[in-house]
């Protein structure tokens, strides 16, 4: 099973305090609008997601069919297969896709401390 790239999203209070901070730490904006709240930031292989009023709690974040780059893969596992895949594990998910749909989904399954690991995929659906 293949999640995807990997992020760290954090719930912030302040995303201006926050940008700041990681900027001193040598991070670099990436992508996103500071605007609307959210930035995403990279320090050579490790990403960081600033989200201000958008996740209750710090979230481990992986996205289907992008690279780390966020550009789309030709081939991945698509979220729904991951879905499936979880729920034949006996995991219980907070949050599923709709499995009529294909294309951008999401799906979210707590860890055993509670801990959000997001599942987030924002490309096409593979050609298999």
């Amino acid at each position: 099973m293949q999640l995807g790239n990997f992020s760290v999203s954090l719930a912030v209070k302040d995303i201006s305090a926050s940008r700041a901070f990681y900027e001193k730490l040598g991070f670099r904006v990436i992508m996103g609008d500071q605007a609307k709240n959210w930035l995403i930031l990279r320090n050579e292989t490790a990403t960081v997601g600033l989200f201000q009023g958008m996740f209750s709690k710090n979230t481990l974040t992986f996205n289907p069919g992008w690279d780390r780059e966020a550009s789309a893969l030709p081939d991945f596992d698509d979220v729904r297969a991951i879905q499936r895949t979880l729920k034949t594990r006996g995991l219980t998910l907070a949050t599923e896709a709709d499995e009529s749909t294909s294309g951008p989904a999401s799906v979210m399954v707590l860890d055993p401390d509670g801990n959000p690991i997001l599942i987030d995929q924002h490309v096409a659906s593979p050609k298999k």
